[in-house]
């Protein structure tokens, strides 16, 4: 179960799929969401539309068109309302229904942003203690020995998912 943290625009990785973190209409937003619709381009909006509105835990997949990926998941992910209202869980389901449409669709390599963390305003290291959490325990019910990256914007949540993974330089 390769599993690793890594610096830089997600939109750039040659992986089967990436996830952006969608909001419920899937409609092009900001930050990572914004980031991929620009890059995949104009197609990607129009694959998302019939596909709406998808309930926050959930994923759907959509070519990935201009985007070096082959894939795009867009996993719902919760909005942060102190962490009493199953955040978390919603945050874990977002991890297990896009890792599910990755082996629908046949793919091994996945790249992961730190979904909610923007404007959804989930607390940081709660996030990454989801993320870190329940991707392998999802692996190992599944038996997979997938490729997950989770691809950090910056530096705080690259060091982040580093100290959380327990990797070194």
């Amino acid at each position: 179960m390769p599993m690793r943290a890594w610096q830089g625009d997600i939109t750039q990785l040659a992986v089967d799929a990436i996830v952006n973190a969608a909001n419920e209409a899937l409609a092009p937003g900001g930050g990572v969401c914004g980031a991929i619709h620009r890059a995949a381009g104009p197609e990607l909006w129009e694959a998302c539309r019939p596909l709406a509105p998808v309930s926050t835990g959930d994923a759907v997949l959509t070519p990935g068109f201009r985007l070096p990926a082959r894939f795009v998941i867009h996993a719902v992910g919760p909005r942060w309302h102190g962490g009493g209202q199953g955040e978390a869980a919603h945050l874990a389901s977002c991890y297990r229904a896009s890792l599910a449409r990755l082996r629908e669709a046949g793919g091994r390599w996945i790249a992961f942003p730190a979904i909610s963390t923007g404007i959804f305003g989930y607390p940081p290291d709660e996030a990454t203690a989801v993320a870190v959490e329940t991707v392998p325990e999802d692996l190992a019910a599944h038996g997979d020995d997938l490729d997950v990256i989770f691809a950090c914007f910056d530096e705080p949540m690259f060091s982040r998912y580093r100290r959380a993974l327990g990797e070194t330089a």
